[in-house]
């Protein structure tokens, strides 16, 4: 063997017994490429995710406020304090609950029935599915704005529809002190009943036809072959679809900003639209930050709640 036909490899284990990262021909090793692969991807969500994250943490500790001339102070666990004992805040966590769990789970059900029905051979399906995800296409302002005019208590078509049908006046549905939150919640399900159907359509279509086929030779009948072939095989994409989109219901904001704004009477007032008043209108920066930290400390509990559910069923696809 010639010194030629010896590949050398200044990366090998040198007088430290430590490798360098590089070889002969001065390129990186693999381990070194990959972080220089992950880098422009990993920096933008430093800057922009973990560090607002760390920051806002920090903040809630302190005292910090808007229009103040003096330093800020470091208060501890005071805003923490102050934030057990706030009824108003609690309530909006409350409702925050019943929001999140009152679109999630009609939007599953709703979209999984869509999306069985856009899984069949259907004329035009291409064009049905293509109508299916025009909410989810709507920038939600957009979708508030228009739902607004559908409630609209004098010329909106839902009142004008109840008028012409014979069935009432119509009322004020976004101000009424009982139905502004189901209102809004209807507007919550239609607008994120698009995302769960294409998640929830793709894992249909993963599902081997064959079984189905061995399923209906056997005798099987549609709710038998749905309950022993189809939900099992949807059953990691449903369950994931679900929790991420009770993660996104808990955390709304701007639909509900631009529908009632909180109102009436704080009825509609979510966890997130209560921390922006207490920051951006009354100016409480370290209290609203106390809010988001145990907003993010709930839902780490249930995505952790969530994921160890997976682990002990053995579902780690």
């Amino acid at each position: 063997m010639t010194l030629a036909s010896v590949t050398v490899r200044s990366g090998r284990d040198g007088p430290s017994g430590r490798r360098t990262g590089k070889r002969a021909d001065g390129r990186l090793d693999r381990g070194a490429g990959t972080w220089f692969l992950v880098l422009p991807a990993l920096i933008p969500i430093l800057v922009l995710s973990v560090g607002p994250l760390l920051y806002g943490i920090a903040l809630a500790f302190t005292d910090a406020q808007s229009g103040r001339t003096r330093a800020t102070q470091w208060t501890g666990t005071l805003n923490f304090q102050d934030l057990l004992h706030d009824g108003l805040f609690w309530e909006s966590f409350r409702i925050g609950l019943v929001w999140a769990v009152g679109v999630t789970v009609p939007q599953f059900v709703l979209a999984l029935g869509l999306a069985l029905l856009l899984n069949e051979n259907l004329r035009m399906r291409w064009l049905a599915r293509a109508l299916a995800i025009i909410p989810w296409a709507m920038p939600e302002v957009v979708v508030g704005i228009m739902w607004r005019l559908v409630y609209n208590p004098d010329a909106g078509i839902l009142n004008e529809t109840i008028r012409d049908l014979g069935l009432g006046d119509g009322r004020d549905w976004l101000t009424g002190l009982a139905t502004a939150l189901p209102a809004v919640i209807v507007v919550g399900v239609w607008s994120g009943m698009p995302q769960t159907t294409v998640a929830l359509l793709a894992g249909l279509q993963n599902t081997p036809h064959e079984l189905h086929e061995a399923a209906a030779l056997d005798g099987a009948g549609a709710w038998r072959r749905f309950r022993t072939v189809t939900w099992p095989a949807i059953r990691p994409v449903a369950l994931s679809i679900t929790a991420l989109n009770f993660i996104w219901n808990f955390n709304s904001f701007a639909l509900v900003y631009v529908l009632t704004n909180g109102g009436p009477g704080g009825r509609t007032r979510l966890p997130m639209l209560f921390a922006y008043e207490e920051a951006f209108r009354y100016g409480q920066f370290g209290y609203a930050a106390a809010m988001g930290c145990v907003m993010v400390a709930v839902i780490s509990v249930i995505l952790a709640v969530y994921l160890a559910g997976r682990l002990r069923g053995g579902d780690d696809r």
